[in-house]
């Protein structure tokens, strides 16, 4: 994993430009991930796509086919204006009596309840809300970390997937390369600590993985393989994307050739009647 952009290859293994059977018969496997630095505050109505393609060639280096860009959520948020002053906003009657609940902003409050169509869990200091868009994660994904300005909260993308779509289309044009873009935002789990990486938006990727049918090393059957893939790129993106004050909102992902396809970060919300806890 190489946070210094200067060690980002050159160029792809002969192994690695062409996709892997469905049945895999490759002995190895390459990864390199690559977080180029340099980046701009990123604003409303910035051209992203124009931005992280130049800092990746400010580093000495140029897309390749095959790449998967993963982006942090937070700054497609802040280019497609999803940014709120918090004094602009004007608590109603239900944040008011949320925020006496939790401890919460009674404005933090009042966002949570735009943008989410369910209160999962409610306690004092916690807020888990279903987003419109099927994630369940704290405080329907509102943050105040980065904003990039005091007292705004940076709300996610009206549709993740759109979003990926659109930079994906515009880094192809931009670069005549075919990639897969991935919207990265950090999640908690239901039964572990700490939180991690996952695709929220994704184009040009096989977001679910399904093995099952195919055979493992002894012949079985595989019964249960269904492999959530995006989430796993957009986890391993997240180790040089960092928390804090890195300022590394975007990594190139080069080598996974074998996960190109078609899906969406869509595909790997478990619907409502599958929820086995409910």
């Amino acid at each position: 994993l190489h946070a210094d952009t200067a060690a980002f290859p050159r160029r792809i293994p002969p192994a690695s430009r062409r996709p892997l059977p469905a049945r895999v018969t490759e002995t190895s496997r390459t990864l390199s991930l690559t977080a180029p630095s340099g980046l701009p505050e990123i604003r409303a109505g910035a051209d992203l796509a124009a931005i992280l393609v130049a800092a990746l060639g400010s580093a000495g280096a140029q897309p390749a086919d095959g790449d998967i860009f993963v982006v942090a959520q937070k700054v497609v948020s802040k280019s497609e204006g999803r940014t709120v002053r918090l004094d602009d906003v004007c608590p109603g009657v239900r944040a008011l009596d949320l925020a006496r609940r939790t401890g919460k902003d009674p404005r933090i409050a009042e966002l949570i309840l735009r943008e989410a169509d369910e209160l999962v869990r409610v306690r004092e200091g916690l807020i888990i809300a279903r987003h419109r868009n099927g994630c369940v994660l704290a405080n329907a994904g509102i943050d105040l970390s980065n904003a990039g300005a005091p007292d705004t909260a940076v709300l996610l993308p009206e549709d993740p997937d759109r979003s990926a779509r659109k930079l994906r289309a515009r880094i192809e044009r931009e670069t005549e390369r075919t990639v897969g873009v991935i919207v990265n935002d950090s999640m908690g789990r239901a039964w572990r600590l700490g939180t991690t990486g996952t695709a929220i938006g994704a184009s040009g990727v096989g977001s679910l993985m399904d093995r099952r049918g195919e055979d493992d090393r002894d012949g079985m059957t595989l019964q249960s393989s269904v492999i959530a893939a995006a989430d796993e790129v957009a986890a391993a993106a997240s180790l040089l994307m960092g928390q804090g004050k890195e300022s590394l909102p975007f990594v190139v992902v080069r080598g996974a050739t074998w996960l190109r396809g078609n899906g969406s970060a869509s595909d790997l919300v478990r619907p409502l009647e599958h929820d086995l806890f409910r």
